[in-house]
């Protein structure tokens, strides 16, 4: 018998751990924390029969019986997908001026709640991962994994081997430090060039503001890999389902 679960006279075992009723129902895999919120202040939540409003309430997950509806909640089998994002799309589950986010391309899929697996902005294009596993995808865009992200991107002008060098060295925007774990030419035309370049962690618009201070604009913005995965054939707008070895390699939680 363990230790920290000892019987032994006197011995008070180590209380259960508890979370908050919205990060339960999210970690759980059926919705997002945010939906999960808004779930529990419409009174559409209960704990062992009792209706509870506040997202933040404790629950032990293990010991007590959460139910959505009135129907008990049960974790949800594991999903894994890869999407070919195309320019134009809103990352994000609805969209409150009503444009088109990725969603549409899994409309009529019939899979569970899937949430982004980090994000691309409405303009870049390419790889994006969507899953229910919460702590699979907590561990791919945890900064402290340093796990790459290849981009393929094309810029006006002609990028120089001082302003690659620039790219991996770095600048400060706003207070953040942006740069490239690796930048490279691949090729270039009279008015435009196309960048391979590679981080291993994101800040908002990363790229984009890193080449806009070194005086360039972008002109298109492609992940092609995150990790060792890479976006290879899959048609634009088209998804698939990760293999169990995709997942597998993909799996940051034992990095962090």
């Amino acid at each position: 018998m363990s230790p920290t679960r000892s019987l032994l006279p006197g011995v008070k075992l180590p209380p259960a751990p508890r979370h908050g009723l919205a990060r339960v129902l999210s970690k759980l895999g059926i919705c997002s924390r945010s939906q999960a919120e808004q779930w529990v202040r419409d009174g559409r939540v209960s704990l062992d029969g009792r209706v509870i409003r506040d997202p933040e309430y404790p629950v032990h997950a293990d010991r007590q019986k959460v139910a959505v509806d009135g129907k008990p909640v049960q974790v949800a089998d594991k999903v894994y997908v890869a999407i070919n994002k195309p320019r134009g799309l809103i990352v994000s589950a609805a969209d409150e001026r009503g444009r088109d986010t990725i969603y549409s391309s899994l409309a009529a899929a019939g899979l569970p709640w899937l949430g982004p697996v980090g994000r691309l902005d409405k303009a870049s294009e390419g790889l994006l991962l969507l899953s229910n596993d919460t702590a699979w995808a907590a561990g791919i865009t945890d900064p402290q994994t340093h796990l790459d992200k290849t981009y393929h991107v094309q810029v006006a002008g002609k990028p120089d081997a001082a302003t690659l060098l620039a790219m991996q060295k770095g600048i400060v925007d706003a207070g953040d430090l942006l740069k490239a774990k690796r930048a490279e030419l691949l090729r270039a035309g009279e008015k435009n060039a196309w960048l391979e370049v590679v981080l291993d962690e994101g800040r908002n618009r990363h790229i984009r503001r890193l080449l806009s201070e070194l005086g360039f604009d972008v002109l298109r913005l492609i992940r092609v890999a995150i990790g060792p995965l890479a976006l290879g054939e899959l048609p634009k707008g088209q998804w698939r389902r990760l293999d169990e070895a995709e997942v597998s390699a993909l799996d940051q939680r034992g990095t962090r």
